[in-house]
């Protein structure tokens, strides 16, 4: 999914397309984070984290659980915690999909989430292969994998 215009990075969020506050780019999100104004959550399963890769210091929170992607039972409690200080959130899964629903489902609850474009591997290139067409990791966005 693209998130520029003539190739620019978005540094301002966009409106959510229905029950959320918006859609941002990894770029904005990584700077909201840093400057204390956003909490980041990573909504992927416990397995795609530890094998794929993470982002030091978010919250791993998953939106539905590996194997059988059967729903978090203990989503709602654990990103009212990741809000308790008063941050907006921003939303982290593999392509930027699951991260729309359980930013839904935040706004749902009372709080400010948004959906961070792209993902962590970001849009399947040609030969299917993610990681080179966007996301967290192709922005050099800080990473790491155990």
């Amino acid at each position: 999914m693209r998130h520029d215009v003539d190739g620019a990075l978005l540094l301002q969020p966009r409106p959510g397309q229905g029950g959320y506050a918006g859609d941002v780019s990894p770029l904005l999100a990584w700077q909201w984070v840093q400057a204390g104004e956003a909490v980041l959550v990573d909504v992927r399963t416990d397995a795609e984290r530890e094998w794929v890769g993470f982002v030091p210091g978010a919250i791993g929170l998953a939106w539905k659980q590996w194997p059988g992607m059967a729903m978090n039972a203990a989503f709602d409690d654990g990103v009212r915690q990741a809000a308790a200080g008063g941050q907006k959130l921003v939303l982290l899964c593999r392509s930027g999909v699951r991260s729309v629903a359980a930013a839904k489902r935040a706004t749902e609850l009372g709080l400010q989430a948004y959906n961070i474009l792209e993902g962590f591997e970001g849009d399947p290139d040609p030969q299917a292969h993610r990681g080179r067409r966007g996301g967290w990791r192709f922005h050099g966005l800080p990473w790491r994998q155990n």
